[in-house]
């Protein structure tokens, strides 16, 4: 009996041996596929929604921003009806991405539309939280917020040069200091246009409405500025050439630094519906945006099927894609 169990021992610490060896493998296997699920470095040649559940869901997904380190990802969340919308971060640590998180300064007002300044130590965005002291006040103005010890601090507003009592979108800082971003004002060529504020001597300058190179009559609004201020990629609605529900368009600066006419980036980047919030990655030459298409087909042949559908991206609400744009911008 002693021999036996002596073998049954022998054999039990082999079976508990190789049952560790095999969860360590399925660890080690968890680990390489959440590194290489997220990855940034990829520029589809195809247009594809953005890394679906890590990213993308049925839920509203817009206002990509990478940081300039490449080390976070922050972007809009919102609900079904966006009556609440949140700013989320992933980061990355040891080539692994993080599940997402709320800012902490977000969940009691509308934040949205964030960007990095350049060296990536502020976070600027648009919010209807109340500005100046006044609890009334529920309009979307711009806000930074400064990262400390790796946390974002609470935001405080820019000041009134750049705030108004109307509405301010989407802030893009380029290395200059300048921050262009959207309003709708007395001065401006049409219903809602593109500004830019000079930084000078530490302080935001009178804000100058862009050009018709840029501006119409019509909307432009949601302005990506790279760092080096000679690239511009914006949406724009109600021109001529425009294919439905708003549209991407772009412009580069000529030798004399001012914008050219903006061009329609077409399809397969615009569509029938909504295209806006663009986010261009120079170092891969990916162009990241958020757009309201829909990806149905003609018949849906059972209520299996037509839920599938609708809790999926492309269901109508904001989704991000992405698709390499290098051979159009450089």
């Amino acid at each position: 009996m002693t021999l036996f169990f002596k073998r049954l021992k022998r054999v039990y610490l082999q079976l508990t041996t190789l049952i560790l060896i095999i969860l360590l493998a399925c660890s080690c296997k968890k680990q390489e596929s959440q590194k290489s699920s997220i990855d940034f470095e990829i520029s589809p040649d195809s247009l594809e929604v953005l890394f679906p559940n890590e990213i993308s869901s049925h839920l509203t997904q817009r206002d990509f921003a990478l940081s300039p380190d490449k080390n976070e990802v922050i972007y809009t969340l919102g609900d079904q009806k966006e009556t609440k919308r949140v700013l989320v971060s992933m980061i990355r640590e040891n080539g692994i991405w993080s599940k997402k998180t709320m800012l902490p300064f977000c969940g009691s007002y509308q934040d949205i539309e964030p960007s990095f300044s350049p060296y990536g130590s502020y976070l600027f965005f648009a919010s209807t939280r109340p500005i100046y002291g006044d609890s009334t006040r529920t309009d979307y103005n711009i806000w930074v917020s400064k990262k400390e010890n790796n946390v974002w601090q609470d935001p405080i507003a820019l000041d009134s040069t750049i705030n108004s009592k109307g509405q301010e979108y989407f802030p893009s800082v380029t290395n200059s200091g300048n921050i262009y971003f959207t309003a709708s004002r007395p001065e401006g060529l049409g219903l809602e246009d593109i500004y830019v504020s000079e930084f000078k001597n530490e302080t935001y300058q009178n804000p100058k409405v862009l050009d018709s190179t840029i501006n119409s009559k019509s909307y432009e609004f949601n302005a990506f500025v790279n760092p080096d201020e000679n690239l511009i990629i914006y949406s724009s609605y109600g021109r001529p050439d425009g294919l439905g529900g708003g549209d991407l368009y772009y412009s580069t600066k000529n030798s004399k630094g001012h914008w050219n006419p903006a061009k329609n980036f077409g399809e397969p980047i615009n569509s029938d519906k909504l295209d806006f919030c663009p986010f261009y990655y120079a170092q891969t030459g990916t162009l990241y945006f958020s757009s309201l298409r829909t990806h149905y087909p003609d018949t849906i042949k059972s209520v299996e099927e037509f839920i599938s559908l609708a809790e999926q991206p492309g269901n109508g609400l904001s989704s991000i894609y992405r698709i390499t744009a290098k051979d159009i911008l450089e």
